[in-house]
């Protein structure tokens, strides 16, 4: 009898060690919401075929060779309404990355200008850039979207009394027209030319970077950049004799003829996206300058810096570390919030697969398209500003 107790004992003890052993319950939790997650799918997925079938509907992405048999009004690529479902969802697509490339850009920018100015001890200036970031930073994007549409751009003028700007541009409340540029042969060589200029331009900065590193004497890196860069391009442009002409808008009856046209949908969401986004990467900017140890201020100062250079050579440079990483949530931010575009019937990648939607019915293939396309567009941004923190990082030696 005490041997068999002694078993049993043992035994309880065994398992009492093993369900307080860490490790053995950390294996549990993680098999068990794998089990969880695999079930739910499977319901998910075995719900939505019962009610498929229910419906006398079929799964599956065939439905997008149909044709489309709806007009886009902002194309950049070629599309006619007897093009496909694909080709339409491809024409959103490109709208949304040129919203979301433009906006971020010019956020950035606008973003720089007012964290900067945050700082500054001119009183009118900081205050101008304090009431910017508190009034675009606790409004929706949303109503500023709304803002720009309905508050600035519905009320410019009609295209009869359109404003005629320097270099044959036109302002209405139908947008902005503009020359439209027609390229002639050789125009390749051009495109060629600028872009053997940037990579000269950047193996050139890499150079004179090391030569600095080695002598102390940097060689001259702006003006050299911009023969590059510029010059470049334009000699060859010069040469093939200008291959270039433009098709300039003209006022017709009842609107504009030839050139090309900005819409006010696209003005509206681009100017509310990069204003808004920029109140909030003034306030990263801010804190990034705040990060940076005072003494490489007092530094700079005692070597005879100007605040100028200091802020451009000194102080932006430290920052930047602490700049970009939360640089990159506001980055995702204004690529997601362009989806608000089917508010103002901006024919983004959700306002025309939501059409798409209506016309086929198939709303789980569009979903599915839907989170796939902002997933690649996320990682895709996320690595790339990844890397180039990374590349901004401080190496210990």
């Amino acid at each position: 009898m005490a041997v068999v107790a002694s078993g049993r004992n043992g035994n309880s003890r065994s398992v009492h060690s093993l369900l307080y052993n860490p490790a053995f319950r950390q294996f549990v939790y993680q098999a068990l919401t794998l089990v969880f997650i695999v079930w739910l799918f499977w319901f998910a997925g075995t719900n939505a075929a019962q009610n498929l079938a229910r419906a006398n509907m079929t799964a599956g992405f065939e439905f997008l060779r149909n044709r489309a048999g709806f007009d886009i009004a902002q194309t950049p690529i070629a599309y006619t309404s007897d093009n496909t479902y694909l080709q339409a969802l491809a024409v959103g697509l490109v709208n949304t990355l040129i919203i979301a490339v433009s906006g971020i850009i010019t956020a950035s920018i606008i973003g720089l200008i007012v964290g900067i100015g945050r700082l500054s001890h001119n009183w009118l200036v900081s205050r101008l850039a304090t009431v910017y970031v508190e009034v675009f930073r606790n409004i929706p994007p949303l109503l500023v979207i709304f803002f720009w549409y309905k508050g600035v751009l519905s009320l410019l003028p009609e295209v009869r009394s359109a404003l005629a700007l320097p270099l044959s541009v036109f302002v209405s409340n139908r947008g902005i027209y503009m020359p439209a540029p027609v390229f002639g042969e050789g125009i390749a060589f051009v495109v060629a030319a600028f872009v053997a200029g940037v990579v000269a331009a950047i193996f050139y900065s890499r150079w004179a970077t090391k030569r600095q590193l080695a002598t102390g004497k940097r060689p001259p890196v702006l003006w050299t950049n911009i023969a590059l860069i510029v010059g470049l391009p334009i000699v060859v442009f010069v040469v093939l004799g200008a291959p270039i002409t433009f098709d300039i808008p003209e006022l017709g009856k009842f609107n504009m003829r030839g050139g090309t046209v900005i819409g006010p949908e696209f003005l509206s969401l681009y100017m509310a996206l990069s204003f808004y986004t920029a109140a909030f990467i003034a306030e990263i900017v801010r804190a990034g300058i705040r990060g940076v140890p005072k003494g490489q201020t007092e530094a700079a100062s005692a070597l005879g810096l100007r605040s100028g250079p200091t802020t451009r050579l000194v102080v932006l440079p430290q920052a930047l570390r602490i700049i970009i990483p939360p640089l990159t949530s506001q980055y995702l931010n204004l690529t997601k919030n362009s989806s608000l575009a089917v508010a103002i019937g901006y024919a983004d990648l959700v306002a025309v697969g939501g059409t798409i939607l209506n016309q086929s019915g198939h709303s789980i293939e569009i979903i599915a398209i839907w989170m796939l396309i902002y997933v690649s567009i996320s990682l895709a941004t996320s690595l790339f500003m990844n890397w180039f923190n990374a590349k901004m990082a401080l190496v210990e030696r």
